[in-house]
């Protein structure tokens, strides 16, 4: 129950945040207005001694949030894709938060995955090793399997993470709450909206079973990528507890050493890695967004293997349109149509001058494409890009700002591998391969395929949905009212007999 009992929480937040140094770098990368300044020291300096020490070798944030536990350190890793909100200097820092926890005893382990499946664990596995990875949420095991011996990794959730978790989410709520209090500004980013989509991304993941799905609909997506894998999953032996999968052995991609030594071409893997991602959000609206080091391996014959699948990401089709358009208007400098994309997709408010937006542009796009070719970020351009939008009146759009955040750390796992990568170049036969795809005659005859297909769903009913429409308009209506709604009415008539053409050539072409 969100309510006072939760100040003792914050208490020990503040005093966390004040023994680590934590404190001050986060007033000042919110800029923190007076009042929110004078209660975040109230309830952090007196209380400084209950604070917890952390690790002096981190810096002060990631200290201070890795020494709270588990609900903090992926409260932020979701902050990390919130820069609007942070910071982006904030931003940057939290993105290297790792969630690497002691693991939980090898007996509760046996016990979750016994209660998961139904059965001794030793009926199924012939083999159960000691975790060789733990996170804030879940841990896992290598074992195999008694009836095929084949290998396979259990991912286990932590005995009463749940329970844990949504007493922290409460106490987050408490906190939100004060700030939209203490700082009326702040409501304008919705402090509380922050924390509702914590805590769906939280609870998303305390459900194994959606991620399960999230790894199989993910290889489906990405079956025909060559150079790609995703491990397949044991339906039979995943639940809400438990996720099984096949084990794939691989070099992480933090390794640099162990990669040369196998023989790896970095340059290659780098161009691979960044061409697959945006492959996957611009053709299929559906990126693994988590995308980091700890997350990839490269097989012996050089296939990039993608783990972890709690954080997926999605675009609808129109929204990879837009995102595609800019990319390439950026690319080819065209900056009066990145400005014109803007206001078509209703990103920029209508009473906006489009030539000021398009000037606003010039200054993201110019000083980065004049930078040496190993300097060039897409990264920084999309940081820079939200900055001026924003003061353009562009709303915060959750869905961008993960695909922002996912693509400067695809673009940070690239450098590793290859420092001197043009990142412009590598993109841009994807992003034109899409746009071809996507805004050519072929598309639009989809769409008008698409629309048909719809349209005859209805079929049966458009006779009945005409007359209402008719007799909607033309009862008690004036004159000129009355020829308005016949007019759209007629409209409609057209877009259904349209939208028939479009089936007669979608036919013709698929």
């Amino acid at each position: 129950m969100r309510g006072p009992h939760n100040i003792w929480r914050l208490i020990r937040t503040g005093a966390t945040f004040e023994r680590t140094g934590a404190m001050g770098v986060v007033l000042e990368a919110i800029d923190a207005p007076r009042p929110l300044r004078i209660a975040a020291h109230v309830l952090g300096w007196p209380f400084k001694w209950l604070g917890l020490r952390g690790d002096p070798a981190l810096p002060p944030v990631t200290r201070a949030i890795t020494a709270l536990g588990p609900s903090y350190i992926k409260f932020g890793q979701i902050l990390s894709t919130r820069p609007d909100f942070v910071g982006v200097d904030l931003a940057t820092q939290l993105r290297v938060l790792q969630d690497k926890l002691p693991p939980f005893p090898m007996e509760q382990a046996r016990q979750t995955i016994a209660r998961e499946i139904g059965k001794p664990v030793d009926a199924v596995f012939s083999e159960l090793s000691e975790p060789v990875a733990a996170a804030s949420i879940a841990q896992v095991h290598k074992a195999r399997l008694a009836e095929t011996g084949e290998q396979v990794a259990i991912k286990v959730l932590r005995p009463g993470i749940e329970r844990a978790f949504r007493k922290d989410i409460d106490a987050f709520y408490f906190a939100a709450g004060l700030i939209e209090f203490l700082s009326p500004a702040s409501r304008r980013l919705r402090p509380r909206d922050v924390i509702a989509h914590f805590e769906s991304t939280v609870l998303r993941e305390l459900d194994l079973r959606i991620e399960t799905a999230a790894a199989a609909e993910f290889a489906a997506t990405t079956a025909g990528d060559e150079g790609f894998a995703v491990p397949k999953v044991e339906w039979s032996l995943s639940s809400r507890g438990i996720m099984t999968m096949e084990w794939v052995d691989g070099i992480q991609f933090a390794d640099i050493d162990a990669l040369d030594a196998a023989g790896h071409d970095r340059v290659a893997l780098a161009d691979k890695v960044l061409q697959l991602f945006l492959s996957h959000a611009l053709r299929d609206g559906y990126f693994h967004a988590d995308m980091h080091q700890g997350n990839l391996r490269v097989g012996a014959d050089s296939t990039i293997i993608a783990l972890d699948f709690g954080i997926m990401g999605r675009l609808d089709e129109y929204t990879r349109r837009v995102y595609a358009e800019i990319l390439i208007g950026f690319i080819r400098k065209d900056y009066r149509r990145v400005a014109e994309v803007h206001f078509e997709a209703g990103y920029v408010p209508a009473d906006r001058d489009v030539d000021e937006f398009a000037q606003a542009l010039r200054s993201v796009g110019e000083p980065i494409f004049g930078m040496d070719a190993s300097r060039i970020s897409m990264g920084r351009l999309l940081s820079f890009l939200f900055e001026v939008t924003e003061t353009f009146g562009m709303e915060t759009r959750t869905e961008l700002i993960l695909l922002q955040r996912t693509m400067v750390v695809v673009e940070g796992v690239a450098r590793t591998l290859n420092p001197n990568m043009n990142i412009w170049q590598v993109a841009q036969p994807v992003v034109e391969d899409y746009i071809r795809e996507s805004l050519g005659p072929r598309a639009f005859a989809r769409d008008l395929f698409k629309t048909a297909r719809v349209l005859a769903r209805f079929g049966p009913q458009l006779p009945t949905i005409t007359e209402r429409l008719f007799a909607s308009q033309t009862q008690d209506q004036p004159e000129t009212t009355v020829g308005q709604g016949i007019g759209s009415v007629a409209w409609f008539a057209i877009g259904a007999a349209t939208a028939g053409i479009g089936g007669v050539i979608g036919a013709v072409l698929f």
